[in-house]
C-alpha cells in the first residue's frame, strides 16, 4: 500500500464548495480521506502544506506535445514533466503531430508512450484525415481508441459541408468538436492582430472578424446537429458575446481562454521601448489582441461564460523563433507559467481564488465530461477520486525564467516578467511528481 498525507493546507475544492484548512490522505492512487488531524499510515510520505493552498490537480484541455514526429520541439515525457511543474495532472494532447492523430493506431501509440510519464495524457483525435480538411476521419473509432475530443487545431474545419457532417456524426458519438476559430478567407495569412500595432510594424493583420465568423458558423451547425461545440483559445470580445448568447439559449457550447490572452496585448509584438522589437515569442494564433479584448476574456472567465483556462502550450525549437517575424512559427510555451499568470489576476482582484481554481480543475472536466469510468471524480478531492492534487502558493513572487523550465520549448514573451504565485508541489495519480521546495 502506498500512501501520502498532505498536512495542514487550505483545501479548496470548488466542485464541493470546500474551502477549509484540512488534511488530505491519499492511498493507492485515490483520495482516501479529507479531514482534520488525519493520522498518517505507517510508511506514508508526508507533504507539509502549511501556508499553501491544496487544490485538485489542474486539467489542460489544449496542449501540444509534438510527439510523434516533432520530438526536437517536445516529447510526451518532457511535456508531462513541464505539466507537473505547472500543477497540471491531466493534459489533453492536440493532434497536429506528424503524422496527425487521425487513426486509432496512432491514438493507441500516444497512449502507450504516455503510460509512465508525470501526468495523465488524454489524446484528441483529428477531425479530418491528415488534418487536410477534405475527408472525415473515423470519428467513432477515435473515441473508442481513447480520444476525448476531435479537432484540426492549427486550422479550422474550413469547409462548411465537412464541418456540418462532423457535427452530425458527433451528436451520436458524444464528444466535442474543439474548433480552432479562424476563418482563413478572412484571416488571409495575417501574422498578428489587425490594428494600430500591425500598421505601425508593417505586418499583415488578422482581423477579429476571422474568429467571429467561425464561431457563429459553428454555433449554427452544432445547434442544428444537436452536438457540442468547444471554442478553442477565444481571444476577442465579439466572439465571447456570441458564445454567451448561445449559452443563454441553452446550446451545448463551451469555451476556453489561454493565460497569454488574459495578460498580454498586441503591444507585446512591438516591445516596450522606442526600438521596435518584432518579438517572435509573441507571435501566436489566435494573435494577441487589444486591451479591451483582454478585459473581455477576464470578464467572461469570471462570469463562467468561459469554462476553462487552457494553456495552448506550443513549444518550438529556438530556430523556429529566431528568424524574421513572417517566417516564425506561431505559439507560446505555457504550462509552467499558467498558474502565476492566473493567480496574478486573483492578486489584482480580477478573479476570486475559487473561480481561478474552478476554471483550472472541475470546469474543464465538466466542459468535456471527462469524469467517466475510472476517471470518476476527476477535478475534485472527493473520497475515491483519482489522487491528483497541486499545492499552490498564492503570494510568493516568481520570475519567469524559461531556461529553467522542464519543457523543451523556451518560447514565451513573458520571460523576465515578475508574477505572483508558485506551484509548490504536484501529486499525479498518487505519486509526488514535483516538489519545488526540494529544488
Amino acid at each position: 500500500m502506498s500512501s501520502i498525507l498532505i498536512h495542514g493546507g487550505r483545501v479548496i475544492d470548488p466542485a464541493a464548495g470546500l474551502d477549509e484548512w484540512l488534511d488530505v490522505l491519499v492511498v493507492d492512487g485515490r483520495i482516501a480521506e479529507v479531514g482534520v488531524d488525519l493520522a498518517a499510515p505507517d510508511g506514508a510520505s508526508l507533504l507539509a502544506a502549511s501556508g499553501l493552498v491544496v487544490a485538485p490537480g489542474f486539467i489542460d484541455l489544449h496542449t501540444h506535445l509534438r510527439e510523434p514526429g516533432q520530438e526536437h520541439k517536445e516529447t510526451i515525457a518532457s511535456g508531462a514533466r513541464a505539466a507537473a511543474r505547472g500543477g497540471f495532472t491531466t493534459i489533453c494532447a492536440m493532434p497536429n503531430t506528424e503524422p496527425a492523430m487521425d487513426s486509432a493506431a496512432i491514438i493507441d501509440g500516444v497512449l502507450q508512450r504516455a503510460q509512465d510519464v508525470d501526468c495523465r495524457v488524454l489524446p484528441i483525435g483529428a477531425v479530418s484525415k491528415g488534418r487536410e480538411g477534405r475527408e472525415l476521419t473515423e470519428l467513432a473509432a477515435l473515441k473508442d481508441a481513447g480520444a476525448v475530443a476531435v479537432s484540426d487545431d492549427g486550422d479550422a474545419v474550413a469547409d462548411t459541408s465537412l464541418a456540418r457532417r462532423a457535427f452530425e456524426y458527433l451528436s451520436d458519438i458524444g464528444i466535442p468538436l474543439a474548433e480552432h476559430c479562424e476563418d482563413p478567407a478572412i484571416a488571409q495569412g495575417g501574422v498578428m492582430h489587425d490594428g494600430a500595432v500591425s500598421a505601425r510594424l508593417g505586418l499583415r493583420g488578422q482581423p477579429a472578424a476571422a474568429e467571429l465568423s467561425i464561431v457563429q458558423r459553428d454555433i449554427t451547425l452544432a445547434e442544428a446537429a444537436g452536438s457540442q461545440l468547444h471554442c478553442c483559445h477565444i481571444s476577442t470580445e465579439p466572439a465571447l458575446q456570441a458564445i454567451a448568447d448561445a449559452r443563454a439559449r441553452g446550446l451545448n457550447v463551451t469555451a476556453e481562454v489561454t493565460p497569454h490572452h488574459l495578460c498580454l496585448t498586441h503591444d507585446a509584438v512591438a516591445g516596450r521601448g522606442d526600438e521596435l522589437l518584432y518579438d517572435t515569442d509573441a507571435k501566436v494564433n489566435p494573435p494577441l489582441r487589444t486591451q479591451a479584448d483582454v478585459q473581455a476574456c477576464i470578464d467572461a472567465l469570471a462570469a463562467g461564460i468561459v469554462d476553462a483556462v487552457a494553456t495552448d502550450h506550443a513549444p518550438h525549437a529556438a530556430v523556429d523563433k529566431q528568424c524574421e517575424f513572417d517566417a516564425a512559427a506561431f505559439g507560446i510555451s505555457g504550462l509552467e507559467s499558467a498558474w502565476p499568470v492566473v493567480n496574478s489576476l486573483v492578486d489584482a482582484g480580477r478573479l476570486t481564488l475559487p473561480e481561478a481554481i474552478e476554471r483550472l480543475t472541475v470546469g474543464p472536466v465538466r466542459a468535456w465530461s471527462l469524469d467517466r469510468g475510472e476517471l470518476n471524480g476527476l477535478g475534485t478531492l472527493k473520497v475515491g477520486a483519482p489522487a491528483d492534487l497541486t499545492l499552490l502558493s498564492t503570494d510568493a513572487v516568481s520570475r519567469v525564467e524559461p531556461d529553467s523550465w522542464a519543457s523543451m520549448g523556451k518560447n514565451t514573451p513573458l520571460a523576465g516578467h515578475t508574477l505572483v504565485g508558485v506551484v509548490a508541489a504536484t501529486v499525479s495519480q498518487g505519486r509526488i511528481v514535483w516538489d519545488g521546495r526540494e529544488q
